[in-house]
């Protein structure tokens, strides 16, 4: 079983009175509605904030996200690698998703998010996964990489839910989300799983391929907060409904981190943050010489600094698993 990480009973909800926020949407009658406004935003494409404007995704065009019309799915399963208030002990039921809208030179999985590698998916059969994952007795459906297919999951969950799905709905993003799309996750997202990877634009500039990255990871997450407030968990420590959020810190980008904590302690100090510390270099940052300066692991007292900012900050709710 997971870990106990909430500390005070106030932040537990009985898994007899929970019902995923999707279900009275659908049955009163507004997902439709959603989703017929979610297909709109593929043309002209405004899924994300990547300009890609004159790009028809429902006639199948791509834009930065390399995807089409259909989401592109890599893998889907269980998955126990996850933080323990998702994994539990029979896993996350993670759907990766292809493509992404970001160019992080330090990513971890390229060849699923840049080379795109994956096969392209009708609704049903996203549908189809999502209830297979069900089955098997995964805690809960966790979307990896949704920030450019939002259409897509919207279009599949009617069929899901028709289906018998009743699972909490995990929406696991890179935080460079658009606001419309968020609109439209409203009441139907149970937990929100931003990861905020770096707060100075020159900084995000180099290693995600946008400026822009911390105005609209701020905005994101403050919606996502908005809508769903802080994380709570069942009785058992699993993560029924709020907000989790993630931060990998890198080596030399602690004012990043220090300011990205901050952020989220004025946010709410009852934040339930994870304070990664597994960066290791990949992709770009470990082959091309431009990237030299993050071309190693982060050392441990680097991890342990960030970790004694988010206490200091009133950040008290950590995932254990990188705690001295």
């Amino acid at each position: 079983m997971p870990t106990e990480v909430t500390g005070e009973g106030r932040f537990v909800l009985p898994r007899s009175g929970f019902v995923p926020a999707y279900l009275p949407t659908y049955e009163q009658g507004r997902l439709g509605e959603k989703v017929d406004r979610a297909l709109e935003l593929l043309r002209p494409c405004r899924v994300c904030p990547r300009p890609c404007r004159d790009v028809d995704r429902l006639d199948g065009q791509v834009g930065a996200c390399r995807i089409g019309r259909r989401a592109r799915v890599a893998s889907a399963g269980p998955h126990l690698g996850e933080e323990d208030v998702l994994r539990g002990w029979k896993g996350s039921g993670t759907i990766f998703f292809s493509g992404c809208n970001l160019r992080c030179v330090f990513c971890q999985n390229p060849e699923i998010s840049q080379l795109c590698h994956g096969e392209d998916v009708p609704a049903e059969e996203l549908a189809g996964m999502m209830l297979r994952l069900q089955r098997l007795g995964c805690h809960n459906i966790n979307l990896v990489t949704p920030e450019h297919v939002v259409p897509q999951i919207l279009e599949a969950l009617p069929m899901a839910i028709e289906g018998g799905l009743r699972l909490p709905l995990v929406y696991n993003t890179s935080a460079y989300d658009g606001l419309d799309s968020l609109e439209l996750l409203e009441g139907v997202v149970d937990v929100y799983m931003p990861d905020v990877k770096l707060w100075d634009p020159d900084h995000c500039r180099r290693y995600l391929g946008v400026r822009d990255y911390p105005d609209v990871a701020r905005a994101a997450v403050t919606a996502m907060h908005a809508q769903v407030g802080d994380l709570m968990v069942d009785e058992e420590g699993l993560a029924l409904r709020g907000l989790l959020v993630r931060h990998l810190v890198m080596p030399g980008l602690l004012d990043d981190t220090d300011r990205i904590l901050a952020f989220l302690a004025g946010l709410s100090q009852n934040t339930y943050v994870n304070v990664m510390g597994q960066y290791r270099p990949a992709w770009r940052a470990a082959t091309n010489p431009r990237y030299g300066e993050i071309n190693r692991p982060v050392r441990g007292e680097q991890v342990a600094h960030a970790v004694a900012s988010a206490r200091d900050l009133g950040l008290w709710r950590l995932d254990p698993r990188w705690l001295p």
